[in-house]
C-alpha cells in the first residue's frame, strides 16, 4: 500500500477489493497509509443479486458479499456520478397533465431559491404558481433531468461473471466487467492511466482498453498473463501492448541461501553471484571460466552464458554475449573450439526465442536458448542428478508470395517437455496442438508488436487456422512478425523478410 501510495497520481484515486474475511484489517492499513480524511467509500458489493443465489449455512447468515474501499489521494480527485435505472414505483410519480413535450414530470417544492434561479425557471417554463395562499413556489422536475438514481454505496446490480457469461475465462477469482466498468468510468478520464497489480483473468486491463483508457497490469502467475493477454486479443482493434517478464524473484532467497551456506563468514553479494554461476554450470556438467563478464563456462568446445536468477535473459544480454565472445575468440585454455554459445536463462524476455537465434545467425554465432530447470531448487532432484536443461521451442513458418498477397502457413512446432506433465505429452497427437493462438504482425519497424491478425482456440470452438494472407498496398520489402503462444503461455517469435513485386 505505500508502494501504490507513491505511484498514485495527485489526483487519482484506489479501490481495493478484499472478502469480509480481512476487510477491517485492510481498512486500518489503507487509513494509515492514504489517512482517515481521503476514505471516500465502503462500497459493498453484493455478488448474486438474485434472492436465493447465495449458499446456504446451517451456523450463520450465509455470506453475499465483498468491500470494495475508495480512497484519493488528496483532496482532489476525479469523479463521475454513476446512475442506475429508476424504479418503477418512482417512475410512477411523474405525470404530463399538461403534454410538456419534454416528458412526464411531477411538482417540486422551491425552498431556497434566488430572483435569478426564479426567472430562469420561469422562462423555462418550469415554474408553478402557488395553487393556495401562503404556498409556496413549486416548479417542474422531468424525469429525463437525470439519467436515473445516483448510485449509493451498496450495489446490488452486479452480479458475478457466472459459468455461462461470454466474458468468462474460467479464471477462479474473475471478476465481472460490469464492476470494473462502473470504477473506472467514476474515476477517470479517457486517456488516464489505470494500473492493476494484481491482474488474475485481466478483467481491468480488458475494460480499460474498451473504455479507451492507458493500462498497467500485472502478476506473478505465468498462466494469468497468458489468459489476460489472450482476453486482450479477442478485443477488436485492441490497441498494441507490451508483455514485460521480470522474474521469479523467489529464486533471489534461494540462491542467497545456497550461497550463505557456501560462503560462510565471508558471505558477499559478489561471492554469492559466483557461487551460483558454479552451481548451475555444476548442474550443466560444464567448465567455470573466469576474465569475462558474459561469458561463465565451456562445454564441449562451446561457451556458456548463465542468466540472473531474478530477471529474464534479453536481447540486450544476447548483445554483450556476442561483444564477448569475439574477444574469447583464438588461443589459450578458455577459448571456445566452436562457434556456439549455450545461453541458460530460468526466464526468457518474450520476444527472445526464434528472434535471438535470428540475431545471432547475423552475427555468425550459433547460440541454443535452454531453459534452467525449476527442479534445482529442490535438493532431493539435486542429489538424484535429475536435472535437464530443455531448448526453447522452435517455429516453423513457410510463406509464399502471389503478386501482393502473401501466405504465412505454420508448418511445425517443437516444444520443449520441461514443466510439461506426461499426461499431457501423452494426449497430444499432433504438433499444432501444442498452440494456444498465434498473431501476425504484417509491417513490424521494429517498435511494439501490433497485432493486425489473430487466430486463438476458445471453449466454442477448439480448432485453430494453420495459414492466413495478407495483401499489401504498396510494394516494398516487409519486415513480418509471427508470434505464437503455447498452451503453457510461453511465447515463441519468429520474423520473416517479405518482398512484395509491383
Amino acid at each position: 500500500m505505500v508502494l501504490l501510495h507513491e505511484l498514485l497520481h495527485e489526483n487519482g484515486s484506489i479501490y481495493v477489493h478484499v472478502g469480509w474475511q480481512v476487510s477491517s484489517a485492510v481498512r486500518v492499513i489503507l487509513d494509515e497509509v492514504f489517512g482517515y480524511d481521503n476514505h471516500l467509500n465502503e462500497i459493498v458489493w453484493k455478488r448474486t443479486p438474485h434472492a436465493g443465489s447465495s449458499k446456504a449455512r446451517a451456523s450463520k447468515f450465509p455470506v453475499n458479499h465483498e468491500c470494495i474501499y475508495w480512497y484519493s489521494k488528496g483532496a482532489k480527485y476525479t469523479y463521475y456520478n454513476q446512475y442506475q435505472p429508476y424504479e418503477p414505483a418512482y417512475i410512477a410519480r411523474f405525470t404530463n397533465p399538461d403534454n410538456d413535450v419534454r416528458g412526464p414530470w411531477q411538482s417540486v417544492s422551491l425552498k431556497t431559491y434566488s430572483k435569478d434561479t426564479l426567472e430562469r425557471l420561469r422562462k423555462d417554463n418550469r415554474l408553478i404558481a402557488a395553487q393556495r395562499e401562503n404556498a409556496g413556489w413549486r416548479y417542474k422536475w422531468f424525469l429525463s433531468d437525470a439519467p436515473g438514481k445516483q448510485l449509493e454505496d451498496i450495489w446490488t446490480d452486479v452480479g458475478a461473471a457466472n459459468s455461462m457469461a461470454e466474458e468468462r475465462v474460467n479464471y477462479p477469482t474473475q471478476k465481472p466487467e460490469a464492476l470494473l466498468e462502473r470504477i473506472i468510468k467514476a474515476s477517470s478520464n479517457e486517456n488516464d492511466l489505470v494500473l492493476d497489480c494484481f491482474c488474475g483473468s485481466g478483467t481491468t486491463a480488458s475494460v480499460a482498453e474498451k473504455l479507451n483508457r492507458r493500462w498497467i497490469t500485472c502478476d506473478l502467475g505465468r498462466f494469468a498473463i497468458h489468459t489476460a493477454r489472450k482476453r486482450l486479443l479477442g478485443i477488436p482493434e485492441v490497441k498494441p501492448f507490451v508483455v514485460q517478464n521480470l522474474g521469479k524473484y523467489e529464486r533471489q532467497a534461494w540462491m542467497q541461501e545456497t550461497g550463505g551456506e557456501e560462503t560462510g563468514a565471508e558471505y558477499s553479494a559478489a561471492l554469492v553471484q559466483r557461487r551460483y554461476i558454479e552451481f548451475i554450470l555444476e548442474m550443466y556438467r560444464a567448465r567455470p571460466i573466469n576474465g569475462y563478464n558474459w561469458l561463465h563456462g565451456v562445454k564441449n568446445g562451446r561457451m556458456v552464458f548463465v542468466g540472473s536468477v531474478d530477471a529474464p535473459v534479453t536481447s540486450g544480454d544476447l548483445t554483450n554475449i556476442a561483444v564477448e565472445f569475439r574477444r574469447a575468440m583464438g588461443s589459450g585454455e578458455d577459448a571456445p573450439t566452436q562457434n556456439g554459445v549455450d545461453v541458460l536463462g530460468w526466464d526468457f524476455a518474450f520476444e527472445t526465442n526464434e528472434t535471438a537465434k535470428q540475431q545471432a545467425a547475423l552475427a555468425n554465432i550459433h547460440m541454443n536458448f535452454k531453459r534452467i530447470p525449476r527442479e534445482i531448487l529442490e535438493k532431493r532432484a539435486v542429489e538424484q542428478g535429475d536435472i535437464k536443461f530443455f531448448e526453447l521451442a522452435a517455429l516453423g513458418v513457410k510463406q509464399s508470395t502471389l503478386g501482393k498477397t502473401v501466405t504465412l502457413a505454420l508448418s511445425d512446432f517443437i516444444i520443449s517437455p520441461d514443466d510439461v506433465p506426461s499426461e499431457i505429452q501423452g494426449a497430444i497427437t499432433h504438433w499444432s496442438q501444442w498452440i494456444d493462438y498465434w498473431a501476425i504482425d504484417w509491417n513490424n519497424e521494429g517498435d511494439t508488436f501490433h497485432n493486425q491478425w489473430q487466430n486463438y482456440r476458445t471453449r466454442k470452438d477448439a480448432t485453430l487456422q494453420l495459414e492466413t494472407k495478407w495483401t499489401y498496398e504498396e510494394a516494398g520489402e516487409y519486415s513480418v512478425v509471427v508470434k505464437v503462444i503455447d498452451i503453457l503461455g510461453n511465447d515463441t517469435t519468429k520474423t520473416l523478410k517479405v518482398l512484395v513485386e509491383s
